[in-house]
């Protein structure tokens, strides 16, 4: 994975670089009719996918790994399979805010093949699981041969910009109930996993509220019955009461990656 930091706590990165062992895939796991756990890379046309399926390789994503820094280059594009990677942007005095979530519907890096070799924002792993890695250099050079490839593209970082601005609204306009049940709904998507391991100073940063407010926004819910809280992790147990409980952030923000999906799909 290029270009990772270590990182002790969210507030406070360090420079310190971090080597991943190699990964392999199980015999059978990325057989030509499973193709990726990653719904993007799953959805592509087989011409498509033919131009990055030999240059993908398997990498570890390590919970609250700094994937890239606002402002540096990106060199590798990543595909999840299982885990979050945040796009996050950190203010001066140090407070970070979560703007997306990639997960296995989607695609970190993407810009890049779009004209904008930079990151926008902070990329970290807010969850851990595996992903498919693509040099950056591939991916313009299939955007280049694929019209098809580089319109997917454009539409995907679309969704990710609806992400942002359904973000921002959210935080100004909902109650923090609302706002967690809608990161919680967002999380099990793009993690494909009732269960999320986080804690309650974690969901406070994403969420700009204080941590001692979290335990009881999310307590609120399990009283409910439509979370479990656990040490460190939290599990959805009724999703269609929780849909309810969120603002309409979730479904905007749902239904935009799901127009993507059946674009994909015609």
């Amino acid at each position: 994975m290029a270009d990772i930091v270590g990182c002790g706590s969210w507030a406070s990165m360090t420079e310190r670089p971090v080597v991943l062992p190699p990964v392999f895939w199980p015999e059978g796991t990325m057989d030509s009719a499973s193709r990726s756990p990653n719904r993007l890379l799953a959805n592509l046309s087989p011409a498509d996918f033919e131009l990055v399926e030999p240059h993908l390789r398997p990498l570890e994503l390590v919970r609250r790994i700094v994937v890239v820094k606002a402002g540096d280059e990106l060199k590798d594009a990543y595909f999840p399979h299982s885990g979050i990677i945040s796009l996050v942007v950190r203010l001066i005095d140090g407070e970070t805010t979560e703007v997306a979530m990639v997960g296995r519907d989607s695609i970190f890096g993407a810009s890049a093949a779009l004209g904008a070799p930079l990151a926008l924002t902070t990329a970290i792993v807010q969850s851990p699981g595996m992903c498919s890695a693509l040099p950056i250099g591939r991916l313009i050079e299939a955007a280049d041969l694929s019209r098809t490839f580089r319109t997917i593209l454009a539409r995907h970082e679309q969704a990710i910009f609806v992400q942002a601005q359904q973000a921002a609204a959210c935080m100004a306009s909902h109650p923090a109930v609302e706002r967690l049940a809608r990161w919680l709904l967002r999380a099990r998507d793009a993690a494909g996993s009732d269960e999320l391991l986080l804690s309650p100073e974690f969901l406070g940063q994403m969420l700009g509220i204080k941590r001692n407010a979290v335990s009881l926004v999310a307590g609120s819910l399990q009283d409910k019955g439509l979370v479990r809280i656990g040490r460190g992790k939290i599990r959805v147990i009724d999703a269609v009461k929780l849909k309810s409980a969120a603002c309409e952030c979730y479904s905007t923000v749902r239904d935009e990656l799901e127009h993507l999906k059946r674009s994909m799909l015609h």
